[in-house]
């Protein structure tokens, strides 16, 4: 099955077109396991964490940031990038404390994701949080960045997600 299967591939040549604050654009050339030889445009960016924040009574906590993909305000979980340095327990704590001013009591990663894999090396760990909604802090946002925050119940957060009133890929 999948003789392939989670091998890489060997990379020819490599070079950056591209650097911005958030990614950099890669042109490679690519032996793939099948032995191919490709070219392939490569969007870099650095690993991120999206958060499922829940209180003892099964409250979820819901961001709204404005995404310039969408030229809009999106409602999701709060996410945000590791740092150099971070684990993902330590980036989510801390993305989950600045963006929410809630304070985790408990951090577990579920999994890793990838998305876009076709053309982006970027990957999400999914993590899940437990928290005291009782016990917050100040908020500290970066300097182009304003999160609102608010506390829903699960199956308000299900029943939005079945309606596609919330449709980021990270939620």
């Amino acid at each position: 099955m999948f003789k392939t299967w989670h091998q890489q591939g060997q990379i020819i040549d490599h070079n950056k077109a591209y650097q911005g604050p958030v990614f950099s654009v890669h042109q490679l050339h690519i032996k793939t396991p099948d032995a191919l030889t490709v070219e392939r445009d490569l969007i870099h960016t650095d690993p991120t964490v999206t958060i499922l924040a829940l209180t003892p009574d099964e409250q979820v906590v819901l961001t709204s940031e404005y995404r310039v993909g969408i030229n809009a305000d999106s409602v999701s979980l709060p996410a945000g990038i590791v740092n150099e340095g971070e684990t993902v327990e330590q980036a989510a704590t801390r993305e989950f404390q600045e963006e929410t001013g809630y304070v985790a009591e408990s951090v577990s990663q579920m999994t890793t994701v990838t998305s876009s894999e076709g053309f982006m090396d970027q990957t999400a760990a999914l993590m899940l949080i437990r928290f005291d909604p009782a016990t917050q802090t100040a908020r500290h946002f970066d300097a182009d960045e304003f999160v609102t925050a608010e506390l829903v119940p699960f199956d308000q957060l299900l029943t939005w997600l079945h309606e596609g009133k919330i449709n980021t890929a990270k939620a």
